[in-house]
């Protein structure tokens, strides 16, 4: 990536930890025709992105999971027709606008949307870590107020537990719905000590279990800097006690705050493990966005372990990738193995994909091959003529352990048609270019921010929208102008 010539001074390196997190590789139909993985609508990535553009740096590209930009934003996708199916399917095909010889295709998601007062009862147990670490003005300061802006938007049904850890864990607020009492245990907490993470997540689990309602949401919501390191510091250990808790209907959604420390890697992951989302908190109104605007999408899954499976067309695509979803790439064999976890959808919750194309008969990436028998591409029958692909999903209502299937065919006839994207899939284009940007996606070849600026154009979407969208390109300008990227110490050099 090219870097500006004037530089902001690189500060030490710091000890927050990243999961590696390398660009798919392109993949040739003949060889690898589906392409299948597990639903992703964390959003934490974008609001690090912001954090560390805000001060002047790039992020470190493990830092950045282009789903989680892409899927920061809302796009136009309809409704559902009915909750029979609680998701619509959108597909369409642009032209690519950083390679004319490559089309994109846009596989997109929304859940059906939930009123505040539909929501069933609420069972939530705030886990918070009040450790020395989190003795900063961008840390438990901003837990504080962002759970406390979550209990005002609770109900009388609803309950929530305060269980706090340090040199040890303690339960500091029993079961109540009086959110005076919540918002005054809140005020009183204080950091101070070492961090036993993994004694503080064993006691909110036991406390949910103590209230759990059968028929509600039965809640974990741990709020930490990331920096487990006294209590369960196995991180196989601690997943197999969130997966034995979600697996008895009890979620766990994570919050990050703060910087110097942030262990990115494992609150994505105990996340994904606790059928819950992941979250990055740099601001108030990000708490705000995160847990009043999307509180139902936070709190009630409509739909567990989906999946998305990708068949392409040999007659029609020789070549494609997957822009995004390295992390939640799944075996082919994957797809229809119910004891295999994937990704949670929660109301009025949206996916997009997008998937970077090339057309049968077209340049593409991978060269030829020398011998006739290793050669692809060639002509080839098929029985779906007219069909570009097809889109699998497959899903568990909230309740269930067996999958639903759902079927979608894309029309050949896009593919030719192909227009230059506008609208929502511009602005989707564009921000998918911006997060491959930092990870030094060479595909992308002369494609600059001006341009990623000059596609997200005056796109501003609706409602809230319009506030995140113009934030976006306020982003592509700093990203434009400003320093290299943080160093950060490798996510595999030490444990939790």
């Amino acid at each position: 990536m090219s870097l500006p010539e004037e530089m902001a001074a690189l500060p030490p390196e710091s000890a927050e930890k990243y999961k590696a997190n390398d660009i798919s590789p392109v993949r040739a139909v003949a060889d690898a025709p589906v392409s299948t993985f597990a639903v992703d609508v964390d959003t934490a990535a974008y609001a690090n992105v912001r954090r560390f553009l805000n001060q002047g740096q790039f992020p470190p590209k493990d830092a950045v999971r282009a789903e989680e930009l892409v899927n920061y934003f809302r796009y136009d996708y309809p409704l559902p027709g009915d909750r029979g199916a609680p998701f619509s399917i959108t597909t369409d095909v642009a032209q690519t606008p950083w390679n004319p010889d490559t089309r994109l295709l846009r596989v997109g998601l929304r859940g059906y949307d939930l009123a505040r007062s539909a929501r069933p009862p609420a069972n939530l147990v705030f886990l918070i870590d009040v450790s020395g670490s989190m003795d900063e003005p961008d840390k438990l300061p901003l837990v504080k107020s962002a759970l406390a802006m979550l209990a005002g938007n609770l109900r009388p049904q609803d309950s929530v537990s305060i269980v706090v850890y340090a040199g040890a864990a303690g339960l500091v607020l029993p079961p109540t719905s009086d959110p005076r009492q919540i918002k005054a245990a809140l005020d009183d907490l204080q950091a101070g000590g070492s961090t036993a993470g993994g004694e503080g997540i064993q006691l909110a689990y036991a406390t949910a279990r103590a209230t759990f309602r059968p028929e509600g949401i039965n809640r974990v919501i741990l709020a930490t800097d990331g920096d487990f390191n006294i209590g369960i510091t196995d991180q196989k250990e601690l997943e197999e006690l969130i997966e034995r808790n979600r697996d008895d209907g009890i979620t766990l959604t994570t919050l990050g705050f703060g910087q110097g420390n942030l262990n990115d890697a494992m609150m994505e992951s105990v996340a994904d493990k606790g059928n819950g989302n992941y979250a990055y908190i740099d601001s108030a109104s990000e708490a705000r966005k995160v847990l009043d605007e999307e509180l139902s999408s936070t709190l009630f899954t409509i739909a567990k372990d989906v999946k998305v499976q990708v068949e392409f067309n040999p007659a029609e695509v020789s070549q494609y990738r997957l822009i995004g979803y390295e992390n939640r790439a799944l075996k082919e064999e994957d797809f229809a193995n119910d004891k295999v976890d994937a990704g949670e959808i929660g109301a009025g919750h949206q996916v997009t994909a997008l998937y970077e194309i090339v057309p049968a008969g077209t340049k593409g990436w991978l060269p030829e091959r020398r011998y006739a028998g290793n050669q692809r591409g060639g002509a080839l029958p098929d029985a779906a003529a007219g069909e570009l692909a097809t889109v699998k999903l497959r899903y568990k209502l909230p309740n269930g352990d067996t999958s639903r299937l759902i079927e979608r065919p894309v029309a050949a006839s896009l593919l030719r048609a192909a227009p230059l994207p506008s609208g929502d899939l511009a602005f989707a284009v564009s921000v998918a270019g911006f997060a491959q940007k930092p990870r030094g996606d060479t595909l992308l070849g002369d494609w600059s921010y001006a341009d990623i600026r000059r596609l997200a154009g005056t796109q501003w979407g609706f409602g809230s929208q319009s506030q995140w969208r113009r934030e976006f390109l306020d982003l592509v300008d700093l990203a434009q102008s400003r320093s290299r990227p943080a160093r950060t110490a490798n996510a595999e050099t030490r444990p939790l």
